[in-house]
């Protein structure tokens, strides 16, 4: 239908940008990392619990 006179369809693309080089983590910032994902963790697991029991302590208060 449209003629490629100037050969603008048969240009190859340009090829994808590079990843940029991440630096590795030293031993040090790793332990750092795992302690802290642990303690999130374990936060999660224990804050709702301790936010149930303030507002049963509440709801109780109010109660009588």
């Amino acid at each position: 239908m449209y003629r490629d006179l100037e050969g603008y369809y048969r240009q190859q693309p340009e090829p994808p940008p590079r990843k940029p080089e991440y630096r590795q983590l030293s031993e040090r910032e790793q332990k750092v990392l795992i302690w802290v994902l642990a303690i999130n963790a374990v936060l999660a697991l224990v804050a709702p619990i301790g936010g149930a029991t303030v507002i049963s302590a509440v709801l109780a208060l109010f109660h009588g």
